[in-house]
C-alpha cells in the first residue's frame, strides 16, 4: 500500500535513495536559514547582548523587549540610512529596469550582431569581484564628480541591478510568442503600440521580477557604498557595518529581522509572480 504513489519499477533502494534526497534537501535548507532563525528572537533581547540570556531560554516575558526597535524610531542615523536606502533604490530599480528590459529584447533578437560578446559584458558586474568593480566606479566617478554623491550611487546601485534584469527578462521571452507582435504590426498598430499593448503585458512578470532583484541588489549593498558614499548617503548595510564597529548593540538584530521580513515579502511577491506566469503561459500554449 505504501508504494502505491511510486512507479512499478521502483525497489527498496529506490525508494531510499529518494527519501535520502529529500532529508538532505531539508538538511541544506536548515543549514542555511538556522543563522536567521537564530537572529530575529535575539533582535527582542531586554539585554544588550548578542546570546540568548537565562530569562530568554525561560521564556520570561520580562526578558523580551521592543526597546531595539524603538532605538531605530529614535536614531536619527539609522532614519537617514533607511531614508537613503529606499531612495536610492527606487531610482536605481527603476534605472536598471529600463535598461536591463530594452537589452534583453534587444538581444532577443535574431538579427542582434555579437549577441554572446554582448551578453557577456552586460552580465559582466555579476561575476567580476564586486571589490574590482567599486574600486573601478571610485576612480571613474572621482573624474567626473560623482563620488560622494547621491547620482554616483544611483548610477552605480542602477549598473548591478542591470544583469538581474537582462537574466529574468530573457527568460520571459524566451517563451514568447513573436506572431502577437506581428499579427499587432498587420492591423495597422505602429511598432511602439504593439510594443506597449502587446509585448509588456506578456512580459510583465518578468520585468517585475527583474526590478525586485534589482532593487534587493541596491538595497543589500555594503561594498560600493563603502568606496562611494559620502557621510550624508549612508544606507542600512553601511550603517550596520558601522555599528559592528563603532557600537554594538542588537539594534542591528532589529534592523536584520525587518531586513528579513522585506525580503520574504519580495520573496512571497515572486511566487505569486511565477505562478501567475506559469499561467499566462499555459494558456498561451492552449492558443497555439
Amino acid at each position: 500500500m505504501a508504494r502505491a504513489s511510486y512507479p512499478a519499477y521502483y525497489t527498496f533502494w529506490h525508494i531510499l535513495g529518494e527519501y535520502a534526497l529529500k532529508l538532505s534537501a531539508w538538511l541544506v535548507l536548515f543549514f542555511l536559514i538556522l543563522p536567521i532563525l537564530v537572529i530575529i528572537p535575539l533582535s527582542f533581547n531586554a539585554e544588550p547582548f548578542f546570546s540568548f540570556t537565562q530569562g530568554m531560554l525561560q521564556l520570561d516575558p520580562e526578558a523580551y523587549s521592543l526597546r531595539w526597535y524603538q532605538g531605530i524610531v529614535e536614531n536619527d542615523n539609522w532614519l537617514l540610512a533607511i531614508k537613503n536606502s529606499f531612495f536610492i533604490g527606487i531610482f536605481a530599480t527603476l534605472i536598471a529596469t529600463t535598461l536591463g528590459t530594452l537589452a534583453a529584447i534587444g538581444l532577443s533578437s535574431d538579427d542582434m550582431p555579437f549577441k554572446r560578446a554582448i551578453m557577456a559584458l552586460l552580465l559582466s558586474p555579476m561575476i567580476v569581484p564586486l571589490i574590482i568593480i567599486a574600486a573601478g566606479m571610485f576612480f571613474f566617478y572621482t573624474k567626473f564628480s560623482l563620488a560622494g554623491s547621491y547620482l554616483g550611487l544611483i548610477i552605480a546601485h542602477a549598473a548591478l541591478g542591470v544583469p538581474f534584469v537582462i537574466i529574468t527578462v530573457t527568460a520571459t521571452l524566451s517563451n514568447f510568442n513573436r506572431s502577437l507582435y506581428y499579427a499587432g504590426l498587420s492591423l495597422g498598430a505602429s511598432p511602439i503600440r504593439t510594443f506597449f499593448d502587446v509585448v509588456v503585458p506578456l512580459i510583465r512578470p518578468g520585468v517585475i521580477s527583474g526590478a525586485m532583484f534589482a532593487f534587493v541588489t541596491s538595497f543589500d549593498e555594503v561594498v560600493v557604498v563603502l568606496f562611494l558614499a559620502g557621510p550624508g548617503q549612508r544606507t542600512i548595510p553601511r550603517q550596520m557595518f558601522s555599528g559592528l564597529r563603532e557600537q554594538i548593540n542588537p539594534t542591528i538584530l532589529a534592523v536584520a529581522t525587518l531586513l528579513i521580513l522585506v525580503s520574504v515579502l519580495f520573496l512571497l511577491a515572486l511566487e505569486l509572480l511565477r505562478r501567475r506566469s506559469e499561467k499566462m503561459r499555459g494558456l498561451d500554449d492552449t492558443t497555439r
